[in-house]
């Protein structure tokens, strides 16, 4: 076998080869934008290669076939609740089912991450945010939602065999949209009435034409709804304005709801089209003629699915039913207004109970379980899974 250091444009060509080499026979098997997987590792794209460090690499066998890749990273920023030790990244991980063409891919990423400090490393993750490329895939092999990880079934035996354990599991849910044969559960009608005809409460979907207004309230409702309680990073309205800008090619009206008490932003709910119903047609490309065909499928296709991308509830409406009321005035819009059929809510950590009992409440049925493993470079070294968030 030979390793190859991503260094040229053909180099990065192989490494987008393998994972199709590895997958393009599995029906369900969505081929991501090139763009977007490159961008991952583009300087100019990518804010947190300032300070940190990434490496990627392709696998060939004897006779010079694409058999794997895995890409290293280090980020200083990156660090999970309870760490007191510097952990790097694995992530971008392909394979054919041999376990030592696996462990000289582990290993080389391993030895790259001990010699910058590295005490363990995590992965299958992204060098970026965790709406991307995060976890590896253990149930649920249909169709992959936007920018999420998809892998043979056979992957987890490669990680845990290496030595790698599960740190947390990843939580997708599915909700069907209500319809003359599937209602929601009554306890959401009931909230609704308590709610509805109240001038004091008022549920709204957002307008394209006011972003600016609706940036405000997102970061009003984020900010009380989970920075103080959840430990995250305040989200200015300058931020929130630049990532609904970003949403907006894609963006639809009335699958972007807020809850407001006397004009104050209190419930917060916010999803978007899958647009990997539309990329699944394009095969890795975004050149000028699959803008032109993503547009003309935007425009003129259907689109039956829909991704959950925020959910938050300020504390002192939390339990209140309020995000039920919000949840009917919303599926009376989807019903008759739109194709929708289905809700995917994004993963949840299963070490945020808080969040899964909300999924759960709302009628979410499991739909895919993605782990994040974690491998410790001194193996006598007590393995601890991801601390409950209280």
């Amino acid at each position: 076998m030979k390793l190859t250091e991503v260094l040229s444009k053909n180099d990065e060509r192989a490494f987008i080869k393998v994972h199709i080499l590895i997958n393009e026979k599995d029906p369900n098997w969505i081929r991501p934008l090139d763009k977007d997987v490159l961008s991952v590792f583009d300087p100019k794209q990518n804010k947190y290669l300032q300070g940190g460090e990434v490496v990627r690499w392709v696998l060939k066998d004897n006779n010079d076939r694409l058999i794997g890749r895995i890409a290293a990273f280090v980020n200083k920023r990156y660090k999970s609740k309870g760490d007191n030790f510097p952990v790097g990244g694995i992530g971008f991980f392909d394979c054919i089912d041999n376990q030592e063409s696996a462990n000289l891919l582990f290993d080389s990423a391993k030895v790259w991450l001990m010699q910058r400090g590295m005490q363990a490393m995590d992965g299958p993750i992204n060098f970026g945010d965790r709406d991307k490329w995060w976890g590896l895939l253990t149930e649920g092999f249909h169709p992959p939602i936007y920018n999420m990880n998809f892998n043979p079934s056979y992957y987890q035996r490669l990680f845990e065999e290496y030595g790698f354990k599960n740190f947390y599991n990843q939580i997708c849910w599915s909700l069907s949209v209500a319809s003359d044969s599937h209602q929601l559960d009554p306890k959401f009608y009931e909230s609704h009435k308590k709610f509805d005809g109240n001038p004091d409460f008022k549920a709204v979907y957002i307008k394209k034409d006011q972003l600016p207004k609706f940036a405000q309230d997102m970061s009003t409702a984020y900010n009380k709804a989970w920075v103080k309680h959840e430990g995250n990073k305040e989200l200015s309205p300058q931020l929130a304005l630049k990532l609904l800008n970003s949403m907006k090619p894609v963006l639809d009206e009335k699958l972007m709801w807020f809850v407001y008490h006397k004009n104050e932003p209190v419930v917060m709910w916010l999803n978007l089209p899958d647009i990997n119903q539309i990329i699944k047609h394009l095969n890795g490309q975004f050149g000028v003629w699959a803008k032109i065909k993503f547009f003309l499928i935007k425009t003129f296709g259907k689109n039956s699915s829909f991704v959950g991308i925020v959910f938050g509830v300020v504390p002192e409406f939390q339990g209140s039913g309020l995000d039920y009321f919000m949840i009917v005035e919303a599926e009376k819009v989807i019903k008759s207004q739109t194709n929708y059929k289905k809700l995917e809510l994004y993963w949840q950590g299963d070490f945020n109970p808080k969040m899964l009992n909300i999924s759960k409440n709302l009628g979410g049925k499991k739909s895919r379980n993605l782990i994040t493993y974690r491998y410790l470079f001194d193996r006598n070294k007590p393995f601890e899974r991801h601390p409950i968030l209280e």
